[in-house]
């Protein structure tokens, strides 16, 4: 096992960092990292957006739920779905792009190059010891999430990233089991396993929280996502995704 893999495998969420900025330096490095991503037909379909400003991450954070690391950390990205510069690209050669950028399918090749940059970014600042947190919240208030920002035409704030030194140590959460996200040849369907798999998991999951929590908590992970999806949220994105010129076609 190398420097890189114990990186992965020790991988988890931070919600309290001390309020060190970060430099510059390291600020570029993370951005660099991100851009060396792979993206679809090197169409770069993203941006990153670096907020400083407390006042505005003290919004940003009221936005995205009240959640406390939105504002203190030492530095908080967004990370933008983006083809604005692919609309300008179009206009600089006199070709109309519109119909391309405006379909679902490139709505989701930006949504995927914004996330694979955004993995990259983690990976980057956890190798230089920080700590980071993805928020998915500022897509609650998207819509003024991206007047806050000034987002123009096609470009869409997709989730943003608490960044820092941690102020406290966190236990990795454990995840299924490799038989149940990884099938070979094709989807196994057999229901008997899928079942039993996600028993086994459950039980490990339940284990995790009692520990965790001191007795407190011990809720199953169907429980759990069972009760979240059973509430339908954030409805409003795909009229904003509309708003913005996306899913048109």
């Amino acid at each position: 096992m190398n420097a890189t893999i114990e990186t992965l495998l020790n991988h988890r969420s931070i919600r309290k960092f001390t309020e060190k900025p970060l430099s510059q330096e390291q600020i570029e490095t993370i951005v660099q990292s991100a851009q060396m991503a792979s993206t679809s037909s090197f169409i770069q379909a993203y941006t990153i957006i670096g907020v400083k400003d407390p006042s505005k991450k003290t919004k940003l954070a009221a936005l995205a739920g009240n959640q406390s690391y939105v504002e203190k950390n030492g530095h908080f990205f967004v990370f933008c779905a983006d083809l604005h510069r692919h609309q300008v690209a179009g206009a600089m050669e006199n070709t109309d792009v519109g119909e391309s950028i405006e379909s679902t399918e490139k709505f989701l090749v930006a949504a995927v190059d914004a996330s694979l940059a955004a993995q990259n970014a983690v990976i980057a600042a956890e190798s230089m010891g920080l700590g980071i947190c993805y928020i998915g919240g500022i897509r609650n208030n998207v819509k003024e999430v991206g007047e806050l920002l000034n987002l123009p035409e096609y470009v869409v704030p997709i989730f943003g990233l608490a960044v820092g030194e941690p102020a406290h140590e966190s236990s990795p959460k454990p995840r299924l089991p490799l038989s149940h996200v990884y099938h070979e040849e094709e989807y196994n369907r057999d229901e008997t396993a899928f079942k039993k798999d996600l028993d086994e998991y459950n039980e490990t999951i339940s284990a995790y929280y009692e520990k965790r929590t001191s007795g407190k908590r011990k809720d199953r992970w169907t429980e759990q996502i069972a009760g979240m999806l059973a509430e339908p949220k954030r409805l409003h994105m795909k009229g904003y995704l509309e708003e913005k010129g996306f899913l048109k076609r």
